[in-house]
């Protein structure tokens, strides 16, 4: 995994394995050659900065983010804060992410905002306002701060990446982030065509600043092609038959053949009939032969960074086995 030199390889730490595992699997991961480590801050489940720190402490160099923190979950000065901390105890190892977290579960913990884009849009703003150190006040729809300061700012202030996937959240990104994270079942035309929003954000905003793009790939390594599409075969479908991606399979140009099989069966004749392109497309699946072209898609669409995935009924020794499958 050493001849890599225009993107960088990450692996993503399931949300589903319990946090006392973390320490060796990062630990694994920064001995198998993976550039970074991706934590999960999902409702009910581990705290991505705590994981975050975990990691980083048991580590020498690999990168970790958080995909992502909820905006609206932490007053903004908090979110720094933690920022802040992490970035002065490991310089440029920090990749702290952003987004406006699931709508049912904002719901659920009474943190829904009455608009998800402008609390996004603030919490980002102030959160960057106070990394820099100045001395911040604002008077938000979300967030109300007066000469808020931090005692410790880093020196290094590490990109915030918003976790988001539909235009109008991915033109913010462009606006006034330093880099976006694409969810699971992000298909090269999609990656291309989010390139295209963030781009439109930048020039609203009237800027070119770099922008890192992080992409999240759903991964299955097997011995052959057919039983590696067989696994993620279910999972693709339910995802395209909630409605979830729509955003995300628009730019395949197959929503009119989704529906077509959605009205004749729903989501089992769907994920019987779902070409195997598709498959190839919203997922990495296969053989080491078949994994560097896919790798190579993503990339070329515009991702600097692409992180895999693992399915979620996998164990941790998944690691292992997608090292192996790189490495061949």
């Amino acid at each position: 995994m050493s001849n890599r030199k225009d993107y960088n390889l990450g692996i993503m730490f399931r949300r589903e394995h319990a946090p006392e595992n973390l320490p060796g699997f990062a630990r694994r991961a920064e001995e198998a050659g993976f550039d970074e480590l991706w934590v999960v801050e999902d409702c009910f489940y581990g705290s991505g900065i705590a994981s975050a720190a975990a990691a980083l402490a048991c580590t020498d160099s690999i990168i970790v983010g958080v995909g992502i923190m909820p905006a609206v979950v932490r007053n903004p000065v908090f979110t720094a804060m933690e920022i802040a901390t992490l970035a002065r105890l490991y310089p440029g190892r920090f990749l702290p992410g952003l987004g406006h977290g699931m709508a049912g579960w904002m719901r659920q913990i009474g943190a829904f905002p009455k608009s998800q884009l402008k609390a996004l849009e603030e919490v980002t703003v102030a959160v960057q306002g106070i990394l820099t150190g100045e001395r911040l006040t604002f008077n938000g729809n979300q967030v109300q701060l007066d000469q808020v300061e931090l005692v410790h700012p880093p020196d290094q202030i590490p990109p915030i990446s918003l976790g988001v996937r539909g235009p109008k959240s991915l033109a913010l990104s462009g606006r006034v982030a330093d880099g976006t994270i694409l969810a699971e079942y992000a298909a090269p035309a999609y990656v291309s065509w989010a390139q295209e929003q963030i781009a439109r954000g930048k020039r609203e905003a009237g800027h070119d600043r770099e922008h890192r793009l992080t992409v999240l790939a759903l991964t299955c390594a097997d011995s052959t092609t057919t039983t590696a599409r067989q696994q993620l075969r279910p999972l693709i479908a339910s995802a395209i038959a909630s409605g979830g991606i729509d955003a995300q399979i628009a730019p395949m140009g197959i929503l009119p053949q989704v529906h077509e099989y959605m009205k004749s069966g729903g989501q089992e004749r769907l994920e019987a009939a779902m070409p195997d392109a598709w498959i190839d497309q919203l997922a990495i699946a296969g053989t080491p032969e078949e994994w560097g072209p896919a790798i190579r898609r993503l990339v070329e669409a515009g991702a600097n960074t692409v992180v895999l995935v693992p399915l979620p009924e996998k164990g941790l020794d998944e690691l292992d086995v997608f090292a192996r499958h790189l490495l061949q």
